[in-house]
């Protein structure tokens, strides 16, 4: 895969903002709000003009101890061959179980039995999908008590056995090391950064000393320092702005494209 550039996260309330938008390179949408066979017109527009577009999965769940469901992989492949997608991205999470929705993206339990489910249900995924796999670090609201690995040593242990991609977002990095105490550069020095597909970046707030991960502002400082942290480490295929809610103007959003860049090219003076 080529390198992607910089891009942003396709919403509905974006469409006519990104279709003027200079500076953008790739787009990402979240797949469950798109039906293959109905694209929105927007999207049959970005893809016209050569823009990448990847589907990115919410609720595949292939951190739970149940195998991915063959509808929503069927709907993500469906998604990646309307979409003639590069790739496709989901999150390393835990979703559900026993037939009730935990309405969030849960850590997994970083155990040598949870490893070994998570590898079956990665390779299950990757057979059903016609295009390469990454799968995201989520932003954890609590650990698990009995981990025996830390989530860089999940991950690495997991792309050595499946060779899945990595979607690293390095807001999810910042929101573990306040909530959690886990420092972000160490684990972007724990990673194996050799299978990155691309990286997120995005906004939120403290409230109480607890760090949301909302994507309704713009990039904290600390979280374009961790980009270009990892920036001085590698050089990502592509970095992505997301921003789910309270949309900005325009300018608000080129002004944050052009932090990313930035914040990329600070990377040089890094090494």
């Amino acid at each position: 895969m080529g390198g992607l550039g910089v891009g942003i996260g396709w919403r509905s309330e974006l469409d006519l903002t990104i279709e003027r938008m200079a500076g953008v390179d790739f787009l990402e949408v979240v797949a469950e709000n798109i039906k293959p066979a109905h694209l929105p017109e927007s999207l049959r527009v970005l893809r016209a003009r050569g823009l990448p577009v990847i589907p990115h999965g919410v609720s595949l769940g292939i951190g739970g101890a149940e195998q991915p469901s063959p509808a929503r992989l069927a709907h993500l492949a469906a998604c990646a061959k309307a979409l003639d997608a590069p790739l496709v991205s989901e999150h390393l999470a835990f979703v559900r179980g026993g037939g009730l929705e935990a309405g969030h993206l849960l850590p997994v339990p970083r155990t040598r039995e949870s490893l070994r489910v998570v590898t079956e249900n990665v390779r299950r995924a990757q057979d059903a999908l016609p295009v390469p796999l990454a799968l995201e670090n989520v932003a954890a609201i609590f650990g698990w008590p009995d981990d025996e690995l830390t989530e860089a040593e999940f991950l690495a242990e997991l792309v050595e056995r499946t060779g899945v991609g990595l979607l690293i977002d390095v807001a999810n990095l910042y929101t573990n090391q306040v909530n959690l105490g886990l420092p972000a550069v160490a684990a972007l020095d724990a990673l194996p950064l050799e299978r990155l597909a691309y990286v997120h970046v995005a906004g939120g707030y403290e409230h109480h000393g607890i760090w949301h991960d909302t994507h309704t502002t713009s990039a904290p400082q600390a979280v374009l320092d961790l980009l270009t942290e990892l920036c001085a480490r590698t050089t990502p295929p592509g970095v992505l702005l997301e921003w789910d809610d309270d949309y900005p103007s325009d300018d608000v959003l080129a002004s944050e494209l052009s932090r990313i860049r930035a914040a990329m090219a600070l990377a040089g003076d890094v090494r």
